[in-house]
């Protein structure tokens, strides 16, 4: 699922124009979008955000510029997908804003489909990594809960190795490997090997390869 519920389709509109700020307020509040607004950056900044929040960041601020919040925003954890908006746009400021992550660029007056699109980009892509977060935790939580031995016969099987190669390294019966896969897979509720691989892939920094160099 990439699609995230209605309550978590946040928008934080940040533009020091009343006018701007009310007519995306009523588009995105149209298209089915939770809605906040602020005039400066210091007035976001301030503000406890939910987890799923798309910003769209005016280029030009009171207090600070729309890089310089968009810079300010990618220090927190998670850090929200941002949209810049301008209505004095130049290539430089466009390739700064793109180069530090924004989802995209946008020139006044806006295109209300062009920021429709952008927004749902924005926020589909705040959910998908807000859900591998949670995917993460929860593989965290499942491996913790293996054995020692357990996780050394895990860390092999992700690694590529058969259940004989796993028995010569780890100095133990082939039958005993087998034994321990059950209960890894058992403990990690994997059905089949895919399963077992999707959380190396996710915990890439936990699961270093042990096994590095084997035959």
């Amino acid at each position: 699922m990439s699609t995230p519920p209605l309550e978590q389709r946040f928008v934080a509109i940040v533009d020091d124009e009343a006018s701007i700020r009310d007519s995306l307020q009523m588009l995105l509040r149209a298209a089915g979008y939770v809605t906040r607004v602020f005039s400066t950056a210091e007035a976001l900044l301030r503000e406890a955000l939910p987890s799923f929040v798309c910003v769209l960041v005016d280029l030009r601020l009171p207090d600070m510029n729309g890089l310089e919040l968009q810079a300010e925003l990618g220090r927190r954890a998670p850090a929200p997908p941002v949209i810049v908006i301008t209505a004095h746009g130049d290539v430089s400021s466009a390739r700064a804003a793109l180069l530090a992550g924004a989802v995209d660029f946008l020139e006044k007056p806006i295109d209300n489909d062009e920021l429709l699109t952008a927004v749902r980009a924005a926020v589909a892509g705040s959910y998908r990594l807000q859900e591998a977060r949670v995917a993460d935790e929860r593989a965290r939580t499942l491996l913790a809960t293996l054995s020692a031995r357990e996780r050394e016969v895990f860390d092999q099987i992700v690694g590529g190795l058969h259940n004989r190669e796993i028995a010569m390294n780890l100095g133990i019966s082939q039958r005993t490997v087998e034994v321990y896969r059950a209960h890894v897979m058992a403990k990690l509720r994997a059905r089949r090997l895919a399963d077992l691989l999707r959380f190396r892939l996710a915990l890439p920094r936990e699961l270093p390869d042990r096994n590095a160099g084997t035959k």
